[in-house]
């Protein structure tokens, strides 16, 4: 890698695509470095019209007047000498969604970082925010990696942990993740600009793979214990959201917290109904529902639900 000289700016380049990309967008931009353009995702068809929508990153880069590229593969020839031609010092990438060729990795003077939402190796992949909650961790936070061609696999360079409490969605935790890595994206630069980086190989043996979300894996099995349908159905909010059913209809389950019932039932029967939630039986405990959505309706508390519908969620009732 060539010497830096830490009295210049870094010449950088930004990849990403959403919130979390933008947020750390905004750290480069505030800094003393200087982004000399922005790669994002094409835009995509939103919302109920379907309308083609800008990302986040790109509202971003725009509304700073920052070149914006958007290729559908960097793959081709074209794309990597419009690259080349930026003559970067550097590429920052953070959840841009596009695979990166060794060519492109090698393009920038220094190659490219990765601000990655895991302590590494831990969770590597498109999830790691959800998976973490959903298995129970105790902790996660941000690596900065030296990308290389394996996928999360690259050298750490630095490392912010985070706690994750028991209440945190995977909403909460992710605008935490932006909070601790916005320092250690700072840092990186610092080092990378000082030559005093101290990149640690990732031990392969203790990887996850956290596998990309689906709207299927929302589906709440009530014959699980009642601790990871709850930490699934935080996980979960706000996208893809937990679901189940009852007479035939699809409920959405925003919030949930551990119930107190002893009684035994078939797991999914509703055991209790009343202002304090929808208490329901698990394999293993009981499952206190509190703010769900009918199909076609808003999301409400329990208490609004039942009374509109407290026939349909009675005590004795079944789920699922």
């Amino acid at each position: 890698m060539p010497q830096p000289d830490s009295t210049q700016p870094l010449r950088i380049v930004f990849a990403g695509t959403p919130d979390f990309a933008a947020a750390h967008l905004q750290t480069l931009l505030d800094s003393r470095h200087e982004v000399i353009a922005v790669y994002t995702q094409p835009d995509r068809p939103a919302g109920r019209g379907r309308q083609l929508a800008q990302s986040p990153v790109k509202q971003l880069a725009v509304k700073h007047d920052i070149p914006v590229l958007q290729p559908k593969s960097l793959k081709g020839e074209p794309e990597q000498q419009e690259l080349a031609a930026l003559q970067a010092d550097l590429m920052v990438v953070v959840a841009y969604g596009l695979i990166l060729p060794q060519v492109v990795l090698d393009t920038p003077r220094y190659g490219c970082i990765n601000v990655h939402a895991s302590i590494l190796p831990r969770w590597r992949g498109a999830a790691p925010i959800q998976r973490a909650i959903a298995a129970g961790d105790a902790e996660s936070g941000v690596t900065i990696m030296q990308m290389d061609a394996g996928l999360d696999t690259g050298d750490m360079l630095i490392k912010n942990i985070c706690p994750i409490h028991d209440t945190d969605t995977g909403s909460d935790l992710h605008d935490r993740l932006i909070e601790t890595g916005k320092p250690a994206l700072e840092q990186a630069l610092a080092q990378i600009a000082a030559g005093t980086l101290q990149p640690e190989s990732q031990n392969n043996e203790l990887c996850t793979y956290a596998h990309k979300l689906t709207k299927e894996e929302g589906m709440l099995d009530w014959s699980r214990p009642a601790l990871e349908l709850k930490r699934q159905v935080q996980a979960l909010n706000p996208w893809p959201v937990a679901w189940t059913e009852i007479d035939g209809e699809r409920v959405r389950v925003w919030t949930v917290d551990l119930g107190s019932s002893t009684a035994t039932a078939e797991p999914g029967t509703i055991l209790s109904a009343d202002k304090s939630g929808i208490e329901v039986a698990t394999a293993e405990g009981s499952l206190l529902l509190t703010q769900l959505q009918p199909s076609g309706k808003r999301a409400m508390n329990a208490a609004d639900l039942l009374n509109s519908r407290r026939e349909q969620f009675e005590s004795g009732k079944r789920f699922g």
